[in-house]
């Protein structure tokens, strides 16, 4: 028997992979894992680590990776909108249904489990409330609590944090510096009318270096994740997968500039500097409110270009 599958290692022997693991063991895990967290990576990772366990359990005709495993199946949203539907669903009810091939029993990994709409989530709780046998069902999301209630309420819920990988993306340490040298030459006051539309200037070539940022890392990640994906993957799921890969980075880009605001922040108000502390609470709060407004497709420019603009009446501000 081939050695199971690792767990990221920062994870490994953690309280909630050990839960995991025992019951594994014991038989006595539950049908339905809720698994959360901030780094969709991470999640997909512990998913495919515990489908590896059951899978390829004692009892196992054949060993299969879990992602090319014909008792494993997987349900993610489709198409720009990037939504999961219930016809969607419904398929993949039908699939677990059915006795498993090789395995003790099937697995479904359903990713980004957030973005069913409404029929889709209903069609799933009836499924919750009535498990098929032997399958193991495992959630993915970022926003456990976009969910129905009574999904949440079905299912053993495990969150698990982030890795805390530092972004390699080509430009982005040099931006950030350029970001955090704006906010010095802001916070020293602003002599003239010219001053003040060098600033704009400099805010809007933030915006542009970063869609170029943003454009490059998607890329990059894309190749690598695209080589991993099944060859019979739909079009419309690989179209929602990119996308989900440049929401994620555009996520952790917005919080890295949050970060970088706050450090920026922190020797001024060390010193009891009154107007850094009005400064960097309004534009964590702006720049928070904006993030947000990006999983409503706000587009990441604009949330950019308005942040910017309010930092510089923030910082600027007497």
């Amino acid at each position: 028997m081939t050695a199971a599958m690792p767990w990221p290692p920062a994870l490994a022997g953690t309280p909630a992979v050990a839960v995991i693991e025992q019951a594994i063991a014991r038989e006595r895990l539950s049908h339905s894992l809720l698994l959360h967290g901030d780094d969709p990576d991470v999640l997909v990772a512990i998913a495919l680590a515990i489908a590896d366990r059951l899978l390829n359990a004692k009892g196992a005709s054949a060993h299969f990776p879990p992602d090319q495993h014909p008792d494993c199946f997987a349900l993610r949203p489709a198409g720009k909108m990037r939504q999961i539907s219930a016809d969607a669903t419904r398929d993949l009810i039908a699939k677990v249904q059915v006795s498993p091939a090789v395995a003790p029993r099937k697995v479904a990994i359903l990713h980004e489990v957030d973005r069913m709409n409404t029929a889709a989530s209903n069609v799933f709780l009836k499924t919750l409330e009535e498990p098929p046998a032997n399958t193991t069902l495992l959630l993915l999301t970022t926003r456990p609590y976009a969910l129905l209630p009574t999904i949440r309420s079905r299912v053993l819920q495990f969150r698990f944090p982030s890795l805390g990988i530092p972004l390699a993306a080509d430009g982005w340490t040099p931006w950030l510096e350029d970001y955090r040298g704006w906010l010095g030459r802001l916070s020293a006051g602003v002599s003239d009318k010219r001053a003040v539309a060098d600033h704009v200037f400099t805010a809007y070539g933030l915006v542009a270096r970063f869609g170029a940022v943003l454009e490059f890392a998607t890329n990059e990640v894309w190749k690598q994740q695209k080589e991993k994906l099944p060859p019979d993957l739909a079009d419309d799921e690989q179209v929602a997968i990119e996308t989900g890969i440049a929401n994620g980075l555009r996520a952790r880009l917005f919080a890295e500039i949050e970060q970088a605001t706050r450090t920026y922040a922190l020797p001024r108000l060390a010193a009891g500097d009154e107007h850094a502390r009005r400064a960097v609470i309004g534009a964590v709060q702006k720049l928070e409110h904006n993030a947000g407004l990006l999983r409503l497709n706000l587009n990441e420019s604009a949330a950019l270009e308005d942040f910017l603009l309010a930092s510089l009446r923030l910082w600027t501000k007497r």
